[in-house]
């Protein structure tokens, strides 16, 4: 028997992450700054840790019914009303799932299959592909471009939508990029999509993350809210991407299909994450209001760094990351990345990671500490005034 012959060719044929290699590469090195893991460097506030701390110490380890605690959904319910004026009903249009990254693939395998088609903008998160092609469907990648400030176009997204697509992913605040799309761009795509049959997945785990703009979810327009699946979580907004805590809300038929394959392969989230979440959607504001704060300053920083060395690097106004062009040193993504990694000992990640159009990019994360951000800066700007020699 010839074991690799027994795995799917889907799963044979995915290559592994474009990131991951770089990780592995700075685990070997001393003194290196990374600027590349999509992760807060702040701690979980303490008052919600100490929820999650005082569950365990009364005794609450058991399993939680499917969907999550109710208490849970109903907290998630308040404050996807009170944030983005969204209605969901928390008994029978919300999941708490295992992250936000399960929420994706539930979504994705309980609406797709071969023969389907789903259209994935990029650059964009890594799991998207991979999730999809995992159920047997078609990725139809759509290529954001930079002029565009890496936004979704009607015209683009009209020109991908074939009569095989069933889903389209709207990943705003954006990973890698930083962009965001306003009520009056997200419209026109609305325009696109009513009268399709075509299901949404509105990823917005950086919701919270937004600068000198206000947040808005595709979801909030009547004509998209029965079609629309919203992925959101806990892990950038509120520092718990260890406590992996995430959750789905949409059409009540459409979450009970999920539920079907998040009870069979997952039961129930985290109980402890739980009780956690809960107590950060009920007093957690202030602490993320401080976080943003924070990440805007560090942001302002890193743009302005990239351009006084000379790189094209327009403003994103969410998520926190920076996605500079730097053709301007000759080199592509991935050997920029790998001799700044070898001569400054200093982590950003290749944009072509994130999909072919995002080559000529690299993605610096400004999710650590102000003092590593300065120091890096001035490695990056050491290493590109050589390249440009």
């Amino acid at each position: 028997m010839i074991l690799e012959d027994m795995i799917k060719s889907n799963v044979r044929n995915m290559p592994p992450s474009g990131i991951r290699k770089y990780f592995d590469l700075i685990n070997e090195m001393t003194d290196a700054i990374s600027l590349g893991v999509g992760e807060p460097d702040f701690l979980t506030p303490w008052n919600v840790c100490e929820a999650g701390i005082y569950s365990l110490e009364k005794g609450h380890t058991h399993y939680s019914s499917n969907a999550g605690f109710l208490e849970l959904r109903e907290e998630i319910s308040k404050y996807l009303g009170r944030k983005y004026s969204l209605k969901y009903d928390p008994k029978e249009e919300i999941i708490v799932t295992v992250g936000g990254s399960e929420g994706i693939d539930i979504a994705l395998r309980a609406l797709l299959g071969p023969g389907d088609e789903v259209i994935v903008p990029e650059p964009s998160f890594v799991a998207y592909k991979g999730c999809a092609a995992f159920t047997g469907a078609t990725v139809k990648e759509l290529n954001l471009r930079a002029e565009d400030e890496f936004k979704l176009t009607a015209e683009l997204l009209e020109s991908a939508i074939t009569d095989k697509t069933k889903v389209v992913i709207i990943p705003f605040p954006n990973n890698p990029t930083g962009a965001v799309m306003n009520r009056e761009e997200l419209s026109k795509i609305v325009d696109v999509l009513k009268d399709k049959d075509i299901i949404v997945i509105s990823d917005e785990i950086y919701a919270e993350l937004t600068y000198d703009v206000e947040h808005v979810s595709i979801a909030s327009f009547k004509e998209m809210k029965d079609r629309t699946i919203l992925i959101n979580g806990f892990s950038k907004s509120y520092a718990m991407t260890g406590w992996r805590l995430g959750y789905v809300c949409g059409n009540a038929v459409l979450i009970e299909a999920m539920k079907k394959i998040h009870q069979y392969a997952i039961m129930a989230s985290p109980t402890t994450a739980q009780y956690a979440a809960i107590e950060a959607l009920k007093n957690g504001d202030a602490s993320v209001v401080e976080m943003v704060k924070e990440y805007n300053r560090r942001r302002k920083v890193m743009v302005s760094s990239f351009k006084n060395m000379g790189l094209e690097c327009f403003e994103p106004l969410g998520a926190f990351y920076v996605f500079p062009s730097i053709r301007a040193t000759g080199y592509t993504s991935e050997q920029f990345c790998e001799q700044l990694l070898k001569e400054e000992k200093v982590l950003v990640v290749p944009g072509n990671a994130f999909g072919q159009c995002g080559e000529g990019f690299i993605r610096a994360c400004y999710a650590s500490s102000m003092e590593d951000i300065l120091e890096a800066m001035k490695r990056i700007e050491r290493f590109v005034n050589k390249a440009k020699r």
